[in-house]
């Protein structure tokens, strides 16, 4: 089953007379109306099939239980804060009109006052608590992109990021209705453990392969360097063999091979590090070989044995294990 909420954009002129004016006079403050902004917010994502799914048996119910509460926060209907730009359409693409505001709803309205013109909007949701993003180059449309910050370890986002973009051609005197789709920008990911017999003592979980950045007006993401994301231990209500890790970032790259074409491409990994009693480390990579989509939640389950090594339950995930793994051997991890 997929989740569906809509998200649109409502103009309507207000009492304000418009004279005829546009972004061409000198004087923009006369050419200014007042119009309405009203946003509704839109969600498909496949999280409940997902769980449904992957967590079926009733030994699973309470990590899924807790994994969505986890991801409440991501997977929503509600924007905690708002980011509304208007930019020109020729020349330099240069900001005209910028409004940031507090939403805390599913839907809400604010007053607008924009002159009589063309202009291509980009809206942001859910930036303000996502400490690891950042909004850069948002002077012009080309330059607007989400940022991921840049360092050896990264936590996971802590809420879903939202975007917008829709040309709106505001007319002199007319009722007009722009509705513009929103879309989620970040996706999650899940590995659950069964650690039952194993023995180890620690286990930490990191997952890389996705993208750096996203060009809010382009809908691209850019993979400029490999983040390493620290997946956070979901903390299950009901104790027992099994452990859940999850992040929430970037999607990862998609299929570059024309329709038909068979290709073994690994996309994403997660790097799995196992404490043994006596202190030694097993690393297992294991290699995903399905793209991570936006708005995606990808759940992978693996069976921990006495050595630290994990084997995946799909056999479509590539595996790669070091029982003698030591810190610096690769790339460094925060242990």
């Amino acid at each position: 089953m997929t989740m569906s909420l809509k998200r649109w954009i409502l103009l309507i002129p207000g009492l304000v007379a418009l004279t005829g004016c546009s972004l061409v006079d000198q004087d923009l403050t006369a050419c200014e109306s007042e119009y309405q902004l009203a946003y509704e917010l839109q969600l498909v994502t496949n999280i409940t099939t997902e769980l449904e799914t992957e967590l079926s048996l009733d030994t699973e119910a309470a990590v899924a239980t807790s994994l969505k509460a986890y991801l409440n926060n991501v997977f929503t209907d509600r924007a905690h804060d708002v980011d509304l730009s208007f930019y020109a359409v020729e020349g330099e693409k240069n900001r005209l009109h910028h409004e940031h505001h507090i939403m805390d709803a599913t839907q809400t309205s604010y007053t607008l006052r924009i002159p009589v013109n063309r202009y291509l909007h980009l809206g942001l949701a859910n930036l303000e608590n996502n400490a690891s993003l950042a909004l850069v180059g948002d002077q012009t449309s080309t330059g607007s992109r989400l940022q991921q910050e840049i360092a050896d370890t990264l936590r996971p986002h802590r809420e879903g990021v939202f975007t917008a973009r829709s040309y709106m051609d505001v007319q002199e005197g007319k009722d007009q209705q722009f509705k513009v789709n929103l879309y989620m920008a970040n996706s999650a990911t899940a590995l659950v453990l069964d650690t039952l017999g194993s023995g180890v003592k620690d286990i930490r979980v990191y997952a890389l392969g996705f993208a750096t950045a996203f060009d809010v007006a382009d809908s691209v993401y850019r993979f400029q360097h490999t983040p390493v994301i620290a997946a956070d231990p979901v903390k299950v209500a009901t104790p027992g063999s099994e452990l859940c890790f999850a992040t929430v970032n970037f999607p990862s790259r998609v299929p570059q091979t024309k329709a038909g074409e068979e290709e073994e491409v690994t996309y994403w990994e997660y790097h799995v590090y196992s404490t043994l009693p006596g202190g030694s480390i097993t690393e297992t990579r294991l290699s995903v070989r399905r793209p991570l989509l936006p708005a995606q939640l990808e759940i992978l389950k693996a069976k921990v044995y006495g050595n630290g090594a994990l084997e995946p339950g799909d056999h479509t995930v590539g595996v790669d294990v070091n029982v003698d793994w030591r810190p610096g051997m690769d790339h460094e991890i925060s242990m």
